[in-house]
């Protein structure tokens, strides 16, 4: 495990409340997450997660995971919790805008204490968004105690592969505003550890080929409406698009990687 102990959720909320949550909207499309709709579906298809389920995302971001599911998983019903007011304002014009609101519900709150009920959901989701919250293992406790026995937590992150040496992981770390990565066993141990039984945790392969996209679009077809983003400040994308360029060779090389990881509540 890597770690950064001079970053926490105000520094993630000041992203997602402002123009670098657009920006990485923008590249990475409205689900933010690496893979986008074929991530999605290959982690509701590993999971078991379809018709008639009830489930609740953690660190739901705009919510576009929950209406994925809905339309596409013919989940009955999703609760988000997301702790950026602006994800969370997001949501709701969004989803209500799709006329889902009556499906989908969400809070803003903490998502190691979102005050949901214990063990109602049939499951809990996230995508890519687990990287940012500061105690993990509070976050893998809360999962748990939200889903039903026998029920699934299913969730992709952001994780640490080989030999990921401190000076690079600080400076990855700093600019993505994560207060840690995981490995992939780690994350596997805090489930175990939770009461669960992991079914999948495996690396994705998906990180270095969707870098690759995503620099790709904003060097060749995004650039204008990235610096519209940003204010039109080329010194800034220019920072952005360096450290772009290093979390690749971090991929490249296997330091950092997406992880899949589908669990069952025991007992």
């Amino acid at each position: 495990m890597k770690i950064r102990t001079d970053i926490s959720l105000p520094q993630v909320q000041a992203v997602y409340d402002g123009p670098e949550g657009d920006l990485w909207e923008l590249v990475m499309g409205e689900q933010v997450h690496i893979g986008g709709f074929a991530s999605s579906m290959a982690l509701a298809q590993a999971a078991g997660i379809g018709k008639g389920m009830r489930g609740i995302d953690l660190c739901c971001c705009n919510g576009a995971g929950m209406r994925f599911l809905i339309r596409f998983r013919q989940v009955a019903a999703m609760q988000g919790v997301d702790a950026t007011a602006r994800s969370v304002s997001r949501c709701r014009a969004r989803t209500a805008a799709e006329k889902l609101d009556g499906r989908i519900r969400v809070v803003e709150a903490d998502a190691c204490a979102s005050g949901l009920p214990d063990g109602e959901a049939d499951f809990v989701w996230g995508e890519d968004a687990w990287c940012y919250v500061e105690d993990k293992s509070a976050l893998i406790a809360e999962a748990t105690r939200l889903v039903k026995a026998g029920g699934t937590i299913a969730f992709t992150d952001w994780v640490e592969g080989e030999a990921l040496y401190d000076a690079d992981a600080f400076r990855f770390l700093g600019f993505m505003k994560f207060p840690s990565l995981l490995t992939i066993r780690e994350y596997a141990s805090l489930l175990e550890r939770s009461g669960c039984e992991v079914l999948c945790a495996e690396d994705t392969g998906q990180f270095t080929p969707h870098v690759d996209l995503y620099l790709d679009m904003l060097n060749r077809q995004l650039t204008y409406d990235a610096l519209r983003c940003i204010g039109y400040d080329r010194e800034l994308m220019d920072k952005l698009g360096g450290e772009m360029l290093f979390t690749r060779q971090l991929a490249s090389s296997g330091k950092i990687a997406q992880g899949r990881f589908v669990a069952r509540k025991l007992g």
